[in-house]
């Protein structure tokens, strides 16, 4: 549990504890904590903490096993039997300042190590303090009311273990798991309360200069010391988490727009002001900040962070130290709302196993015979129309779901390749997939090492994320080779790799780009292009696979050129995987000319 207390109010009142007057709720808030203590095992106090004179419950002399009331009367009595190296603790809880309470009173929760008859003592007892401090108008502590309780060494252990899994262990600070509990529950209530609160996200803008100057050892203590100074900054009831390495979370509840850009403003101020002592030298950090509005903006934990992540990249974009509030944008909330339902729909296909594959063929340019069969997905919704995989995978692909969709595309191509002996297949993966160690061994497991299937498999990589991270690129394709499996280049010639990289990569084969194909009749330099990589490719020994033939005459040209194979609308629409009928010796494609369709 935190040491320090989180004030949540402010009093005017002074004087004794025990002589002031109190509201109606005040005292039955009093009465229920002396009802507590009427069970063995705890003890109820009241601390004036400017006479320091400390008035108890009758048992507590017996519950924490001293002599008489005399020896804990006081506050300085009573530290003296708190063991040494717990003492700070609750000095620190009790007698803080609280510049920021808004409220009369703050919760504190403590537990200590308590020696009943003194530091050289082997006797000790492990206490609980909970308790709430009244405080003057400047945050000041006037007096505290709590009950002491005695707990064991495996309550401790307990409360620590629950204190790990909830904060973060750099900074202290909440998790992102609890800070969205956290924003979920704000939501929630002022939903319900229908008033507004906010949610900040918070970057520390010179971390990465910090990083590469410093080491990242300094950089974590920059992470964790701006943690603090936030902390120490937000007002009692508002909770502060660290969202991901260099951005924290802040939960403001009670708050409109105005009050979300004054306490940004002052969150930026405090932290640049501030002399950061690290280990190495005293440094200073800049945020920059992006706020939404909830429940107006956002009503839930995912919106409202997606939104003021938003926010924050326009803040960045402006200069170090800045802040930003979320704008709805028409445009950017229709593609978010396309965004959710593309991944609802996925997310459910996959659990229902509504994805599905479909065939089409790669026809030999000379004998247009079908040797190959492209495996490209289809999604089945729950309402009975399908949705082509251009509609779905690059949506997936930037909200992270392009490594389940490939794992079930692997899935349903290695059980197809199963059942039809005869069958050669090319299948696709994303550019994460190409540098997934995962992926591999999934195609491991279920192939069994069995090549007479892997055999019968190509693998297509994109050319743009095969350049991307060429290492990694090298790494998959030899993997996908030593098991068998041939590999293509998918999309060859829209990111112009360089011929010596495609000899490092040794795949075996090009599909070139459609864009190359589609206006091949009237485009000269499209002719040059295909012809020019005909040629480059026997040189290397590698099969071409010319993409998006639509007529007769497209066909030709390929063919003339020395293309191998010829992929397109031209030779059919792609046919269900539950039609296909496995054919040793398949017959040639026929096309009527006078149409120029493929029969």
């Amino acid at each position: 549990m935190p040491d320090k207390l989180i004030a949540i109010g402010a009093s005017p009142s002074h004087g004794m504890a025990h002589k002031q007057v109190r509201s109606p709720a005040i005292e039955q808030q009093a009465a229920q904590i002396v009802c507590l203590a009427e069970a063995s095992q705890q003890a109820a106090y009241t601390w004036n903490l400017v006479s320091d004179t400390i008035e108890w419950d009758a048992n507590a002399a017996e519950v924490l096993k001293v002599a008489n009331l005399d020896c804990i009367s006081t506050g300085r009595h009573f530290s003296a039997l708190i063991a040494s190296e717990h003492l700070d603790r609750r000095l620190a809880a009790i007698s803080n300042r609280f510049p920021h309470a808004t409220r009369q009173e703050a919760p504190y929760e403590i537990q200590f190590r308590f020696q009943p008859g003194g530091r050289r003592s082997s006797t000790s007892l492990w206490l609980e303090d909970l308790g709430r401090i009244s405080l003057d108008e400047n945050g000041r502590p006037l007096h505290a009311r709590g009950v002491l309780r005695v707990i064991d060494e495996e309550f401790i252990k307990q409360k620590k273990l629950q204190y790990h899994s909830d904060h973060d262990e750099l900074t202290g600070q909440l998790n992102r798991i609890r800070l969205t509990d956290a924003l979920g529950a704000v939501i929630s209530r002022s939903i319900h309360e229908r008033k507004q609160s906010a949610f900040l996200m918070v970057s520390i803008s010179n971390l990465s200069m910090v990083n590469e100057t410093f080491g990242f050892d300094v950089g974590d203590e920059v992470i964790a010391l701006v943690g603090r100074l936030m902390k120490d900054a937000i007002r009692a009831g508002d909770t502060l988490g660290r969202y991901s390495s260099n951005k924290f979370g802040i939960v403001l509840g009670d708050c409109g727009p105005v009050k979300m850009q004054i306490a940004a403003e002052r969150l930026i101020k405090v932290v640049r002001s501030a002399s950061i002592i690290t280990t190495s030298c005293p440094l200073t950090a800049t945020v920059s900040i992006g706020g939404v509005v909830v429940p107006d903006q956002a009503t839930t934990p995912q919106h409202a962070m997606g939104a003021a992540l938003q926010a924050l990249e326009g803040a960045r974009a402006k200069r170090f130290d800045s802040f930003m509030p979320y704008e709805p944008s028409p445009t950017r909330e229709s593609l978010r709302r396309k965004s959710k339902s593309i991944a609802d729909d996925v997310v459910s296909a996959l659990n229902q196993n509504r994805m599905r594959l479909v065939l089409q063929p790669l026809v030999n340019a000379k004998t247009q015979v079908p040797e190959i069969y492209e495996c490209l997905l289809r999604l089945h919704k729950e309402d009975g129309s399908i949705v082509s995989a251009g509609d779905f995978i690059p949506t997936s692909e930037q909200i992270g779901l392009s490594h389940l969709i490939d794992q079930r595309t692997l899935e349903l191509s290695v059980d197809l390749l199963r059942s039809h002996p005869h069958l050669k297949i090319a299948m696709n993966v994303s550019g994460l997939t190409s540098v997934d160690t995962e992926w591999l061994r999934s195609l491991r497991e279920l192939t069994d090492g069995q090549r007479d299937i892997t055999r019968r498999m190509i693998v297509e990589i994109t050319e743009t994320a095969a350049i991307e991270d060429l290492e990694h690129s090298e790494h998959f394709v030899d993997s996908l080779k030593d098991m068998g499996c041939k590999v293509a280049i998918d999309d060859f010639g829209a990111g112009y790799t360089s011929f010596k990289n495609l000899k490092r990569l040794n795949v075996d084969m090009l599909k070139i780009d459609g864009a190359f194909v589609k206006n091949l009749l009237f485009d000269d330099d499209d002719q040059v292009f295909i012809n020019t990589m005909v040629e480059i490719a026997r040189t290397f020994k590698i099969k071409t696979v010319a993409e998006w033939v639509a007529d007769v005459e497209t066909a030709r040209i390929l063919t003339d050129a020395g293309i191998d194979y010829l992929q397109g609308y031209f030779y059919g629409q792609p046919i269900p995987a539950v039609d296909y009928v496995d054919d040793p010796s398949p017959a040639p494609i026929s096309y009527d000319a006078s149409t120029s369709k493929a029969e």
